[in-house]
């Protein structure tokens, strides 16, 4: 009997350890039985395709392969079950979301060697597609500023012969002539602006940096935009008055704000609410993996935030392009923010953006902190403690819920994690223990607000804390939240998560 056990305690060793392995590598075993349809995984098949554990009619799963890779998902199944292995890489639609999975198959014998189903693994690589993704993106847009600073050279050269003959010819000709030569004058200095946005999208322009407060240049730039952007949006301003000091070029970091300004206020016909926001942050190691070209540290980020119409995920994969516009003819360049993106770029900076169809756009600016400048730098090591407390994280994107459950069980706390709001409200009425919902803001089909509205009711003194990559002010603005909500603004450290989550939880009973 001891023997047994041991063998026993081994065996559940094994299979705990190949559990742990299929969830760290994203990776799950799977069995298709073709005589009774049914399609059998492993824990983490379950986890990929957010499923039930257990045996499923593969009619069933075929559901969740998106409608454009059914044909060579099908296709596959035959070749395997005709003899021959597959490997293919297909998208599952589960929920709101798309991920990308490698699938391989090879035919299941039985024991006289007759093909009686298929077996096979299925890895889930969605983050790799997105950052190959985020690697062709990369290369498009320097392909961009490539030819964007040579044409704008080639044309500067061009435009310095066109306005030069053009002043030493206005003195001379006879005023009947003038109107002529002035028109092309006009054309030529017009033009001459449209190459310096060029340049400063291929990060070639000549930069004048040095060492600045940004609420200084924001307060400057405050009077041009109040014009700018007209008498029906409100502007409003939310400035850390310690904020750390960054080096840039103050008038190239002022074009940025005008393109932001002129963005926003083109995004609100009928008016609306423009805010601007600084504040120090830390951008973690993981920020940096997930958004190529970003060193972790300290930055200023400086936000623009407007109540205007957002943007579909399509225009919004596009903005930074030279020469792309959702605007008219006539009414834009396409290369207001293609300039922003290249000045922000070129002073070592980056620059991101949240957009809601109907909540509206956030653009976020991160520019390096001068190291020393900071008056509100802590001289020494912030202790963060920890807790056993039971924590609902509600994330739907997978990434941030991978990386925010890590951190909060580095931490000590019991974590259960949910795709969504209903996924959330599903987990509760199972019975989990709930001391503290952690939730994203703005999630399909149901928000943030009104999940912890629901759980409220049937626990008033449930305590919540709300993030969202939109700033605390946007959020409350748009009316998302309540002023006095608990809330952590994406992108968020591990210690500032946990910071947070302690603090709200210390806090005395909400009602």
């Amino acid at each position: 009997m001891t023997e047994r056990n041991r063998a026993e305690e081994a065996l559940r060793r094994s299979e705990a350890l190949l559990r742990q392995a299929e969830s760290m590598a994203h990776v799950a075993g799977w069995t298709y039985d073709v005589r009774t349809g049914e399609y059998v995984s492993s824990e983490e098949g379950s986890r990929i395709c957010e499923c039930i554990p257990g045996p499923h009619v593969g009619a069933e799963l075929a559901r969740k392969v998106h409608p454009e890779d059914r044909a060579e998902v099908e296709d596959a199944l035959r070749q395997a079950l005709a003899g021959t292995p597959f490997e293919i890489e297909h998208r599952l639609v589960v929920g709101e979301r798309i991920k990308w999975v490698n699938v391989r198959g090879e035919p299941a014998l039985d024991a006289d060697g007759h093909i009686v189903g298929i077996i096979g693994v299925t890895q889930d690589v969605t983050e790799r597609k997105r950052l190959e993704e985020q690697f062709r993106q990369a290369q498009k847009m320097e392909a961009f500023g490539q030819l964007a600073g040579g044409v704008a050279h080639d044309f500067n050269n061009l435009l310095t012969v066109i306005n030069g003959y053009s002043d030493l010819l206005l003195p001379t000709v006879p005023p009947a002539d003038r109107p002529a030569l002035d028109a092309i004058r006009d054309a030529g200095e017009r033009a001459a602006g449209l190459t310096a946005q060029l340049l400063a999208f291929s990060r070639r322009a000549v930069l004048e940096p040095r060492v600045l407060d940004p609420n200084t240049v924001i307060a400057e730039t405050g009077r041009l935009l109040r014009r700018l952007i007209g008498e029906d949006i409100v502007l409003d301003t939310s400035l850390d008055p310690v904020v750390s000091r960054v080096r840039a070029d103050p008038g190239q970091l002022g074009q940025v704000l005008i393109n932001l300004a002129v963005n926003a206020r083109d995004a609100m016909p009928r008016g609306g609410r423009l805010t601007i926001e600084t504040r120090d942050v830390e951008l973690g190691e993981e920020y940096a993996r997930l958004h190529a070209g970003v060193r972790p540290g300290r930055y200023v980020m400086t936000a623009v935030a407007d109540t205007g119409s957002g943007m579909t995920p399509e225009v919004k994969a596009r903005i930074f392009e030279p020469f792309f516009t959702t605007k008219g003819i006539g009414k834009g360049t396409g290369l207001g923010l293609a300039t922003t993106y290249g000045i922000i770029k070129q002073s070592g900076g980056h620059i991101e953006v949240y957009s809601e169809l109907g909540v509206g756009t956030t653009f976020k600016v991160y520019l390096p902190v001068v190291d020393g400048s900071s008056a509100s730098a802590p001289t020494e090591p912030v202790v963060v403690r920890g807790g056993t407390e039971s924590v609902l994280l509600v994330e739907d994107q997978v990434n941030v819920r991978t990386f925010a459950l890590l951190a909060l069980q580095t931490y000590g706390y019991a974590v259960t994690p949910a795709v969504d709001g209903r996924d959330a409200l599903n987990l509760v009425s199972g019975g989990i223990a709930v001391d503290l919902l952690v939730t994203d803001v703005v999630m399909p089909g149901m928000s943030g607000r009104e999940l912890a509205e629901a759980l409220r009711r049937q626990n008033p003194g449930l305590k919540v804390l709300f993030t969202s990559g939109y700033t605390d002010d946007a959020v409350v603005r748009h009316g998302v939240l309540d002023a006095d909500a608990a809330f952590l603004q994406k992108p968020y450290t591990p210690m500032a998560l946990a910071r947070k989550v302690r603090e709200v939880l210390d806090r005395h009973p909400e009602g």
